[in-house]
């Protein structure tokens, strides 16, 4: 056993104490595992010191997969987060001050039409604030039906296809990242991007304006690939 995901949700939820007394019976019992992973809402760090993270990083908390999924305030108002820039940005502070590698997720149409464009740029801003060192995004989705999310945010309207790219195209052109590994290849996304960010930015611009322009040429995961 190398890795460990601490599940089944959040589990950062937790008191300090307890985190700890399973961080180290993980190093007692399992002493070949080389990184410790969890997801994190952000709220649940703000009764975390920052020498609370720094002893959770100490005793081998590695990674932490955060869903910021908006950097704008008003998609995450309307989305119910939970949530705001300030808010994202002060807990991705504190796991970089600690060492902590996080991996930040965003959602490509979360929006909707009316916020594309804010969702976008301060989707970017966000990012560029924390300069995370994993980034990805996947394209909203909707397994269990759109109704309850509607009823919370009756304005929204969902991107097709061509406007998912015009807003990723968006949101990469508004990164400033100096090193910070990039992925769109969630089955939810039709065009797959990896790369370094900024290293890779033009050319992961290259890609998404072939598929605005010329989508058949863009090899796109086809409609039955996307497991939605």
């Amino acid at each position: 056993m190398r890795r460990i995901f601490l599940a089944d949700g959040d589990a950062l939820v937790l008191p300090t104490r307890r985190l700890l007394s399973i961080l180290a019976a993980i190093k007692t019992h399992l002493p070949a595992v080389r990184r410790i992973s969890s997801y994190c809402l952000p709220r649940n760090l703000r009764k975390k010191s920052q020498t609370e993270i720094d002893e959770l990083a100490a005793a081998g908390l590695s990674m932490v997969y955060v869903g910021a999924e908006s950097g704008d305030d008003q998609v995450l108002a309307a989305v119910n987060k939970g949530e705001s820039f300030e808010t994202t940005c002060e807990a991705l502070d504190k796991f970089g001050a600690a060492g902590i590698t996080r991996s930040v997720m965003i959602l490509n149409g979360l929006g909707g039409k009316v916020y594309s464009r804010q969702h976008a740029e301060n989707s970017a801003r966000l990012a560029n604030a924390t300069q995370p060192e994993y980034l990805a995004t996947l394209v909203v989705s909707f397994p269990q039906g759109e109704q309850r999310f509607r009823a919370g945010f009756p304005d929204w309207a969902p991107l097709d296809q061509h406007e998912l790219f015009v807003e990723m195209a968006q949101f990469l052109s508004a990164l400033d990242l100096k090193r910070t590994v990039f992925r769109s290849d969630h089955a939810s996304n039709w065009l797959v991007l990896k790369g370094t960010l900024g290293a890779d930015k033009e050319r992961l611009l290259a890609q998404v304006r072939q598929a605005i322009a010329a989508p058949e040429g863009a090899n796109l995961r086809p409609a039955w690939a996307r497991g939605l």
